[in-house]
């Protein structure tokens, strides 16, 4: 039997992508609390474990494209360069500057902990948590994720305000167990830095989830069809910044978007 997709949660669900990140430097404490100013209902975030065991809020699996590395300025091509999340501690990433790049303002931004957002925005969001995992192995990210859950406001409240979604079904598979109640997704593309096999949504079968979050464009008539009602999952398409789009998609039964400008989409 599926988890459901937060069904106390008033329709269609949205999202603010890496928090209100079309302001604010994403995936941090000021994006999510700007977010939670202008009543965007939900966020999407990105989580890492570190080296010495913390399970911080980040997207890359490098700090270089917001934070810059070997004299490379923030941007595309400083991608790769820099910390590597897996590789560093907390300490050693609380250091880096991930605000400055989006502008003078920001520069105080720092890579936070899970619990740290939880404490700060619990009350106000409903979460769309993806785990960072590019390997096959286990080394504690999702034991991690379940228990940050578990541990924020006594759990229950938290819990069924979330979900968990990865681009890794092998990560979905082992966290499912650890908390069952927190709905799981698979997400995928067309990149050709994802294998073949999971460019088309078949991680759902490995992954053994209950909703899915393709790519928008992957959302066609047909497809939704398929999805919702031949398999019985619901559609969580990222990530859309047209109002156009939005509707199109809303239009083919998905229960929600994600959005780097949720404000501007008329939805709220």
């Amino acid at each position: 039997m599926r988890t459901h997709l937060i069904p106390e949660a008033k329709r269609p669900l949205v999202f603010a992508h890496r928090g209100l990140s079309s302001i604010a430097p994403e995936n941090t404490l000021a994006a999510f609390k700007l977010a939670r100013d202008m009543g965007i209902p939900g966020v999407e975030l990105d989580v890492h474990l570190t080296a010495d065991g913390k399970l911080v809020v980040f997207h890359d699996h490098t700090t270089g494209r917001v934070a810059g590395a070997d004299g490379i300025a923030p941007g595309k091509e400083a991608k790769g360069k820099g910390l590597d999340l897996e590789k560093s501690t907390y300490d050693e990433l609380r250091k880096v500057d991930i605000g400055s790049w989006k502008g003078a303002q920001y520069s105080g931004e720092r890579i936070f902990l899970l619990s740290e957002l939880f404490e700060e925005c619990g009350d106000a969001f409903y979460f769309d948590i993806e785990m960072k995992c590019h390997g096959r192995e286990a080394y504690g990210l999702e034991e991690a994720t379940a228990a940050a859950i578990r541990a924020a406001h006594g759990g229950k409240s938290i819990a069924s305000r979330c979900l968990i979604s990865s681009f890794n079904p092998l990560t979905l598979a082992r966290v499912k167990p650890l908390i069952p109640e927190v709905p799981t997704a698979i997400i995928w593309d067309v990149e050709d830095a994802l294998p073949f096999a999971l460019r088309y949504g078949a991680g759902s079968w490995i992954g053994k989830v209950d909703f899915l979050k393709p790519d928008h464009q992957k959302v066609k008539a047909t497809s939704a069809f398929r999805w919702r009602h031949l398999a019985g999952m619901e559609v969580l398409p990222w990530t859309i910044d047209d109002p156009a789009e939005a509707r199109r998609v809303l239009g083919l039964g998905c229960a929600g978007v994600i959005s780097n400008r949720p404000q501007e989409l008329g939805l709220l």
